[in-house]
């Protein structure tokens, strides 16, 4: 049996279902995992070399914080299935290479991937990584069976695109407490605007973007066709009010932390391990049973409605300046940085 997967990813379509896939392997197994992204050096391109001239500070972080966002949000989706992950990213303009190197390097006994699914001219032209990685490495390699020329339904990206908010906003939670047990275990001095920021990020990106949209058009949708959720709906509906409760709380208990009141520090981590937990059953309660019950009982035209909705998410702003997508990004670089090596 199989006890240490590497699963390479990158930010195409088809991650999100080898994520799972890999994620419910390695569950079956009791394998733990380690997500892996090989990004281009886009410093050797001809506007990337520009780019990284003119701001070379500027450039490495945003190359460093979408990798880390993208690990971030895999690694979440092992959390929430109970299984053990880690994640390593690379810089190189020969993935097949860096994968085979990392899989080495980690002592993985197998390697996790798939294929872009490309088709005859295409396909010998462009070639494949995976293809690449079955030629050259000694090592077992299991291939998902996901194809990007397979048109995803509606149901099926509205699935993903819920998921993967709830990764989002997981990997910053995650990410917080990381902090908060590094501030108490190595003596890490707080940064208390970097807390801000996560804190702003939990709270603002559910209320402004999630939530409405979950309320207005998923739990709606699944009210009119079935009553068998009304009660559950009633509840994460409840949930979802009574968070702005839980977030004046938590406000003021890291202000009086960065205060300076006696015993800060150790409130504020309480306040925020019982939101934590909230946190998860919330997620556990809709990915568990809202979803499951919206896949049996909504029709087509309700699924293109959610999608629709859903996918406006892209680039969502709350200010002139940045989207949720690129705070998500640098929270993770920062808190990164954060992290003793």
């Amino acid at each position: 049996m199989y006890r240490h997967l590497l699963v390479p990813i990158d930010a195409s379509p088809l991650a999100s279902a080898t994520i799972e896939q890999a994620v419910a392997f390695a569950r079956t197994g009791g394998a733990r995992l380690t997500f892996f992204h090989a990004r281009p050096d886009y410093a050797a391109t001809g506007d990337g070399a520009l780019l990284h001239a003119m701001a070379p500070a500027e450039f490495d972080e945003a190359a460093a914080g979408n990798a880390r966002a993208l690990l971030a949000k895999a690694e979440a989706a092992a959390r929430a299935a109970g299984v053990e992950s880690d994640s390593l990213a690379a810089t190189s303009d020969r993935p097949h290479e860096a994968i085979l190197n990392a899989a080495a390097g980690l002592g993985c006994d197998l390697i996790f991937m798939a294929s872009h699914g490309r088709r005859g001219l295409n396909r010998v032209f462009a070639g494949s990584i995976t293809q690449k990685v079955l030629q050259e490495t000694t090592l077992p390699v299991l291939v998902a069976a996901v194809e990007n020329n397979l048109v995803a339904s509606d149901e099926q990206r509205a699935l993903s695109i819920i998921r993967g908010e709830h990764r989002s906003l997981a990997a910053v939670v995650h990410g917080l407490q990381h902090l908060l047990r590094q501030i108490t275990e190595s003596a890490l001095a707080p940064d208390f605007a970097l807390l801000r920021s996560m804190l702003f990020y939990i709270q603002a990106f559910p209320e402004r973007q999630h939530h409405p949209k979950e309320n207005l058009y998923l739990f709606a949708r699944l009210r009119e066709r079935t009553g068998e959720c009304d009660a559950l709906i009633d509840e994460l509906e409840r949930q979802h009010v009574e968070g702005a409760a839980c977030f004046a709380e938590l406000r003021a208990a890291l202000a009086a932390w960065e205060a300076g009141t006696p015993g800060g520090g150790e409130h504020f981590a309480r306040v925020f391990a019982r939101f934590a937990e909230s946190q998860w059953q919330h997620m556990g309660s809709e990915e568990n049973l809202v979803l499951p019950a919206a896949s049996r009982h909504l029709r087509a035209e309700d699924w293109a409605e959610i999608v629709h909705a859903f996918g406006s998410n892209g680039d969502p702003r709350f200010d002139a300046e940045a989207s949720f997508e690129h705070l998500f990004a640098r929270l993770m670089n920062l808190a990164a940085g954060l992290s003793p090596a």
